[in-house]
């Protein structure tokens, strides 16, 4: 945006192109000002502002949104009439004298005339073939443009203009700080005559050299698992059971393992993007992928036993009980009760019957909890029971609480730590004050405990 001056003919009528220059509030056009007071543009007397508004033997002479350059030799040059021939007189021919022209009379116009001696009008010069060529002022250095400005040859004149990216301010050409006006979508940078656009990171400049278009980085696979482009940038993710590096493009593996304790009822183990439970020897994996759950070694066929033994099948193991067999005096009854007749002498003072049973138990089971229970099954008029743990407890774990007269339940009381083995007689004494007896019965009871507690 620029202003042009233009000198041609013979006034060298200076044009002002309008041009709109930025303000904070109003904005007026080229040779005009906005005067606060009146709210309006008024013009601007360049004569008295712009020094060197007309060079060289050129006077200034204000115009309304502009000024003309006129020679100071054409202004002052004063008006010279050009002789007028009046209009022939004739006398009245009834006179009869004869005709006699009076001398011409000169008459001084009404304005003024301006006589030039040049054969071609100003801005042309004389051909030796007499005809009026066009003199280039731009070639012959006879303009009067400023050093910041381009002459450009015009028919009878000269045009000084600014180049492109340049703008006529106070009559010299002044750079145009193109970013300012938002040519570029991004970035800026303004350069004498020109301006260079360029992008944020993450954008490259459309062939248009002014708009940016997004990146798309995810195409060169800056991620080792997924990628997700953005306007201007990228995202990184990673798979379940990864999390982000801290350089945001990589992913490393979560220890699900650390999270919690609980996540395995036995023992977790971290695997690529996952983990895994597995269970103790004797176990498997549950349905629900976590708990342990006891093989039945028996059901299975998976053991040691021999048809000579019973398989016996407890928490995490197994064991192979062999054939009952009773100690004298006692006898054997059944496959798992031995008998000492109190006919007998050797019996005196043992104990009737000894039954034989087998339990299993959790390691650090809970406490406290009722475990077995213990009642008679013959009843005696006149008679009542003893219920008493008669060896096995050295460690005080277990305890009989009678439930009734003829009947009791034993009573874990401290947990116990697994593997281990304990046997427990239990002793249910028969007293009869009426006929004055009293005898006892045993059940050893064999109490397998597990090594896990579960």
């Amino acid at each position: 945006m620029c202003s042009v001056i233009q000198l041609g003919m013979l006034t060298a009528l200076v044009f002002i192109l309008l041009c709109v220059q930025p303000g904070r509030g109003q904005t007026c056009t080229e040779g005009f000002a906005y005067e606060r007071r009146t709210r309006q543009c008024i013009d601007v007397d360049e004569c008295r502002t712009m020094p060197d508004a007309c060079r060289g033997d050129m006077r200034c002479v204000n115009q309304n949104g502009g000024y003309l350059c006129i020679p100071r030799n054409l202004y002052n040059q004063p008006y010279r009439p050009d002789p007028i021939v009046p209009e022939p007189v004739y006398p009245d021919p009834s006179a009869g004298d004869s005709f006699v022209p009076s001398p011409p009379r000169s008459v001084e116009p009404s304005y003024p005339r301006v006589i030039s001696t040049a054969q071609c009008i100003l801005g042309y010069a004389l051909a030796e073939d007499g005809t009026c060529n066009d003199i280039d002022e731009c070639e012959t250095n006879s303009h009067h443009c400023n050093p910041t400005q381009v002459c450009i040859n015009t028919a009878g004149g000269y045009t000084c203009s600014c180049t492109e990216g340049y703008w006529l301010l106070g009559g010299q050409c002044q750079d145009i700080d193109e970013c300012r006006y938002g040519y570029c979508q991004q970035l800026c940078a303004n350069v004498p005559g020109s301006y260079s656009c360029s992008c944020n990171p993450g954008f490259i400049l459309n062939p248009d050299s002014r708009t940016c278009q997004d990146v798309d980085e995810c195409a060169d696979e800056p991620c080792s698992h997924g990628c997700l482009n953005t306007y201007g940038s990228y995202m990184c993710n990673c798979d379940e059971g990864f999390e982000l590096a801290s350089d945001g493009t990589t992913c490393i593996d979560l220890d699900e393992c650390s999270f919690s304790e609980f996540l395995c009822q036995y023992r977790c183990v971290n695997i690529p993007g996952s983990y895994s439970c597995i269970c103790p020897p004797g176990y498997y994996i549950y349905e629900d992928g976590r708990s342990c759950e006891d093989i039945n070694e028996c059901d299975t066929g998976n053991n040691t036993c021999t048809t000579a033994q019973v398989c016996f099948n407890f928490q995490g193991s197994y064991t192979c009980l062999n054939t009952l067999q009773c100690n004298p005096p006692y006898v054997e009854v059944s496959d798992n009760q031995c008998m000492c007749s109190a006919e007998n002498p050797a019996c005196r003072d043992k104990p009737f019957t000894i039954l034989y049973r087998h339990m299993d138990m959790s390691s650090g089971r809970s406490v406290p909890a009722d475990i077995f229970q213990m009642q008679a099954t013959t009843r005696y008029p006149g008679a009542f029971y003893i219920f008493q743990i008669k060896s096995g407890n050295d460690g005080r774990e277990f305890y009989m609480r009678q439930t009734s007269n003829v009947s009791a339940t034993l009573v874990l009381s401290r947990p116990i730590k697994g593997p281990k083995k304990v046997v427990l007689d239990l002793e249910m004494v028969t007293v009869n004050n009426v006929i004055n007896f009293r005898g006892s019965s045993i059940i050893r009871l064999t109490i397998f405990v597990s090594e896990h507690p579960f």
